[in-house]
């Protein structure tokens, strides 16, 4: 006679549940990746680039030349209060997600 062992179908159980948790723990996509690394610019920057005042807005920045100012912020090229130390922790491509995302933004309309 075959005896039933709850065993094997409660480890199938807790397997089947944990399977989808880490399906939803993947690396987010690079345009969330980009969006979230923005939000960190805001507070300079204006939300998604778009700067009121003395600050350069970075919306619609061509992506070339926002790579080439990060590049001469962080080698000290480029004077600043500030960016050439926040320049340093970004890595190359989180400069190039960051670059991707402004330009691909709307500029802030003229008044």
């Amino acid at each position: 006679m075959h005896r039933f062992h709850p065993i094997p179908w409660l480890a199938a159980a807790v397997l089947a549940s944990v399977l989808p948790a880490q399906a939803q723990t993947a690396a987010p996509s690079p345009q969330l990746q980009a969006r979230a690394l923005a939000a960190t610019c805001a507070n300079c920057h204006g939300t998604q680039g778009r700067a009121q005042g003395a600050m350069p807005a970075l919306a619609g920045m061509p992506a070339e030349q926002l790579l080439a100012a990060m590049a001469a912020f962080k080698n000290g090229s480029r004077p600043a209060t500030l960016m050439h130390q926040i320049a340093k922790g970004y890595t190359d491509e989180q400069v190039k997600l960051l670059a991707g995302y402004f330009a691909a933004q709307s500029p802030a309309p003229t008044r």
